[in-house]
């Protein structure tokens, strides 16, 4: 982690460089810099995720976020956040200033307490300062804190466990070392935690007529509890002996305390805190933070490349991501690693990226004129890439395929998942599931109004609903959208592909799936099917589409570990799982459009399931009332059952639909392609040819913007996904227009996805695929700080305003993330879709 040329960390150990030669500056941008330190202050608002409040980047890194008063000393994600009023960035004055209140009412999440205490509301300002080469925070509040809160409300600053590990800190006259787990002993808090944190159903929620249910809930986010502090005193210093990554902080009046958060979550951080002590409201609290500045430090260059590498017949370019002040101008260079070393192969000045994208500069290294087979790399200057490959065979073998082998497998719901002597979860589920209650506001999005909408009652055991399906990656709900856009997916890649890959066993009967154990049948059909199970059975069973199935309570849904564990397999008691429904036409009809394809790959594989699919994709897209916000869903809809039956039915509704398709066509156009040859209206074909010339000209545009070539507006979640849907999405676009629609977009996401991204991290977002990859992942077994082998992560995130970042870290949503419903499948399109292209005569 510590980025610089080698001289400047031999000298700064030996005391020789200039440190905190400079001050710290507020500039246009909107934060606080000093050379290679910068210090924001309320760009971002997403504490839950660790992004807001005071936020401290050193050197290339950020180590410390969420400068902020908190109810608790280590809160988790479920606990009573701010409301951000205002900010005002005064550069004259080299000062930001932020007025907060609580509560924020206006942010809870569904299911849970409202996130307040109701006896506890006053506003307060956050004054950040930069004084030299320190910055000043300071806390003053509108009226002293009740008495019975005192101890409860402090300043708290999060410390970034993964760069701390085995590293050193001093409190005072006492010192430490930042230890892998957290350690006891706890203590006790204070007495109005039982206000916030538990799960708590609405009261107005049914609830009665759950016979058996429980009504009281495990206080697993452990509010009662914290860890012992390790250090109590005035000046804090973390890394007092890494002139990167060292700050010391002094509290000017109140303690600072040090604590472990991951005590009582295991997503925490390390906690830096000072109490608001009683009586205070003019500077209630007043901290100096000094970051270690090493002077003349420059950002190292990184080179960016796919990690997994490149088709001989593929358009190959490097983006290397430089520091805005760095004014060198190297020349790179391809080299090929042989038997007897490395040769160089390519060099030339590259392309410099003419336009602002995010802190840094970039430099475009063409090398697509190398298309002899082997190992290469990189070079700029001291920098290197990782080593990757230029072959023929490169997306053969582990590159799509641990899709198919690991990840969709080791997700798959009401199932024994075993690889050879390893057992990845025991079988699961099979208690699925009761009616959820009535006017009910659960968790995640899932909610019921006043009616069930089906015969069942709440509580009901319906029957059906314990086959099929995937858990989604970090939560083990199973979301209609997830479930049938996951299938839908593979069945267009099956239709596009005909992939016949086989190394996994699957048997429903049994319950048992097999990794590495070929049973004859393709994968991608099987999990087709998986997914057809869950969505068709449900359909079938309720009359109606679900809404998916989740836990019931906040200890089943923070789960971490065997998916074998969260329920008991016993149908009818306190812990089986809730399946809700609504009245969603978007979703039902998007839903319709997925069954009418997926219908169309299991027939001759499991044509029983093929034809249900097939009628209550019908039923669905005749009984669905249109709305403005599902127009969309149902020319998607008309489009795949036009495809699939031919039938006048759905052709007649497309043409109808003429004007709003073409004026849609950015989310039109990738699937009514498919349709409009079939169709042979001459009308309609030109119409939709002058719609995609305006939409290529458009996505052009948007790819102009970045140096990576594809349309990407970073944001505070990771953009990985959406980039791949859009590959997946011109795949189509080019194969139905190739005169349109060249294939760039479709290598460009690829490489995006594989490597090819800003940031310092380079790795590839799909988990064990390429030379670095996404580990850890926030799967399953992320508490291990492990992966799962093709999982795709979220990717890289924004630090607001401008910082690109990917922790390796498996608790961060945002950034790390595995999903149902195209995380993984998209990407194995992606991949699919290149071999494919390339490989053509």
């Amino acid at each position: 982690m510590k980025h610089s040329v080698c001289y400047l960390f031999l000298l700064s150990l030996l005391g020789l460089t200039t440190l905190s030669a400079q001050q710290f500056q507020l500039d246009s941008v909107g934060y606080f810099r000093n050379q290679g330190v910068d210090v924001m202050a309320f760009d971002d608002i997403y504490p839950e995720g660790h992004q807001g409040g005071v936020s401290l980047i050193m050197h290339g890194n950020r180590v410390a976020t969420n400068g902020d008063i908190r109810l608790e000393p280590t809160p988790g994600q479920w606990q009573p956040v701010p409301i951000q009023r205002d900010r005002k960035a005064d550069i004259a004055a080299n000062t930001i200033t932020a007025q907060l209140s609580y509560p924020d009412s206006s942010r809870h999440l569904t299911g849970f307490n409202p996130m307040i205490y109701p006896d506890l509301q006053f506003n307060y300002t956050v004054k950040v300062k930069a004084e030299g080469g320190s910055i000043v925070v300071t806390v003053d509040l509108d009226r002293p804190i009740p008495k019975e809160f005192i101890g409860k409300v402090g300043f708290n600053f999060e410390l970034f466990p993964g760069a701390l590990f085995g590293k050193p800190w001093i409190m005072d006259a006492k010192s430490g070392i930042f230890p892998r787990q957290a350690n006891g002993p706890t203590l006790a808090e204070a007495a109005n935690n039982d206000r916030i944190g538990h799960f708590n159903p609405n009261p107005k929620a049914d609830v009665d007529q759950l016979e058996g249910h429980r009504h009281e809930y495990s206080p697993i986010v452990a509010d009662d509890i914290v860890a012992e502090p390790y250090a109590v005193g005035k000046r804090f210093v973390a890394n007092p002996n890494d002139p990167y990554n060292k700050y010391t902080i002094e509290s000017q009046g109140t303690e600072l305390k040090l604590y472990d958060g991951r005590m009582n979550h295991n997503n925490g951080w390390f906690v830096l805190r000072s109490e608001i002590p009683a009586g205070a409201v003019k500077e209630a609290v007043k901290w100096v933070i000094t970051p270690n500045v090493v002077s003349d430090w420059l950002y190292k260059p990184v080179i960016q490349t796919s990690q997994l590498g490149y088709h001989p017949k593929q358009t190959k370019t490097a983006v290397i991501e430089l520091d805005s002040r760095d004014t060198r101008q190297l020349q790179p260079a391809l080299y090929k690693i042989t038997g007897q070393g490395e040769k160089q192969v390519a060099s030339h000045a590259g392309v410099k990226w003419d336009k602002k994208f995010l802190r840094y500069n970039y430099l475009k290294f063409d090398f697509t004129d190398v298309k002899e087979e082997g190992l290469y790399q990189v070079h700029y200057g001291d920098a290197v890439s990782s080593v990757f490959r230029i072959a023929g065979d490169v997306y053969d073998r582990g590159a799509w395929q641990p899709v198919l082998e690991y990840f969709l497998p080791v997700q798959m719901c009401h199932m024994r998942v075993n690889e050879k002597y390893r057992v990845w979860h025991d079988l699961c589920h099979e208690d699925d599931a009761r009616m959820a209650p009535v006017n009910f506001n659960h968790i995640d999005g899932y909610a019921q109004g006043a009616s069930t909408l089906t015969k069942f009652k709440p509580g009901d055991i319906v029957p059906g609903l314990n086959i099929g399906g995937w858990h989604d990656a970090g939560d083990f709900d199973l979301r209609v959208e997830s479930q049938a856009g996951e299938a839908y997916i593979l069945a267009l890649a099956y239709e596009s592909f005909g992939t016949n890959y086989d190394a996994t066993s699957i048997d429903h009967a049994t319950h048992i799936t097999e990794i590495h154990q070929p049973d004859g049948k393709a994968d991608m059909l099987q999990q087709v099917e998986n997914g057809a199970l869950t969505v068709v059975g449900a359909y079938r069973a309720l009359g109606r589409l679900y809404r998916g199935i989740i836990c019931n309570d906040l200890r089943q849904y923070v789960l971490l570990g065997d998916a074998g564990a969260m329920t008991d397999g016993v149908k009818g008691n306190a812990d089986d799982r809730w399946v809700f429904t609504e009245d969603n036409p978007n979703r039902e009809l998007t839903t319709a459009a997925e069954l009418a394809a997926i219908s169309r790959v299991l027939k001759g594989f499991n044509d029983t399931l093929s034809t249900q699919s097939l009628e209550a994709a019908r039923e669905l897209f005749k009984v669905t009332k249109t709305t403005p916000s599902s127009e969309a869903a149902k020319a998607h809809a008309a489009t795949e059952l036009f495809i699939t039956t031919g039938e006048k039915e759905y052709s007649d509704y497309l043409l109808s639909q003429t004007d709003f398709i073409t004026e849609n066509i950015d989310r039109t156009g990738w699937f009514i392609g498919r349709a409009e040859k079939k169709l042979g209206n001459t009308a309609f074909t030109n119409a939709i040819l002058e719609a995609l010339k305006g939409y290529r000209a458009s996505l052009d545009e948007q790819g102009a913007e970045t140096p990576y070539g594809i349309p990407y507006r970073p944001r505070i979640w990771g953009a990985g996904w959406d980039i791949q849907e859009l590959g997946y999405e011109y795949y189509f676009l080019h194969t139905g227009y190739s005169d349109i629609f060249g294939a760039e977009f479709i290598y460009n996401s690829l490489n995006f996805i594989l490597g090819c991204h800003p940031g310092l991290n380079t790795a590839s977002f799909a988990s064990g695929v390429g030379t670095k990859s996404a580990i850890p992942g926030y799967g399953a077994n992320r508490a291990d700080w492990s992966y799962i082998p093709g999982g795709v992560i979220s990717g890289t995130a924004l630090i607001r305003p401008d910082f690109p970042e990917l922790l390796e870290f498996p608790f961060l949503w945002q950034q790390t993330e595995y999903v149902l419903g195209g995380g993984s499948s998209h990407y194995m399109f992606l991949v699919l879709a290149a071999q494919q292209l390339l490989n053509k005569d």
